[in-house]
């Protein structure tokens, strides 16, 4: 399973070619698509993206919702519809669609940000504000996440 953590900050050529952090690249590795899955966030202005592995899942749990009914289709669109499938050149690189680009506000920088599972591509000032404004609400939420072993919660 790919699990991307870290920020990195890469520039961006005018043909919206950006460089994948090596370790995200690396976390895709061997999956059945050579790059990455993105798509637009429904909740920030960024991109969500992770390795097709990750998406075959997704679509393996979408499923569970009868097939014509709204949550259905409102995940379906939201993920599947605009979801573009990024395959890295010989540098390391994908090409991000200009609406792409233009939802997240990115021009000449884009930040990768580590989320676990999936990782987030954003515009590097809107992420430094975004982080901020996350930390302080999971202090205001007093959120942390147990751990387990062998299934069972530790203290």
């Amino acid at each position: 399973m790919a699990v991307f953590i870290g920020t990195f900050e890469n520039k961006v050529d005018r043909k919206g070619r950006v460089s994948v952090p090596a370790a995200f690249r690396k976390a895709v590795d061997g999956q059945s698509f050579n790059g990455v899955v993105v798509f637009p966030s429904y909740r920030a202005p960024a991109l969500e993206a992770c390795g097709m592995e990750l998406m075959e899942q997704l679509g393996e749990r979408m499923g569970e919702f009868d097939l014509f009914s709204e949550d259905h289709e409102d995940l379906a669109t939201t993920i599947f519809a605009d979801s573009q499938q990024l395959g890295f050149d010989d540098g390391g690189r994908i090409m991000l669609p200009g609406e792409f680009m233009e939802h997240a506000g990115i021009g000449e920088r884009a930040a990768f940000v580590g989320k676990g599972r999936m990782f987030q591509i954003w515009e590097p000032d809107a992420l430094a504000r975004e982080k901020e404004a996350a930390r302080q609400r999971a202090r205001e939420r007093k959120l942390t996440l147990p751990l387990k072993a062998g299934g069972k919660e530790e203290a």
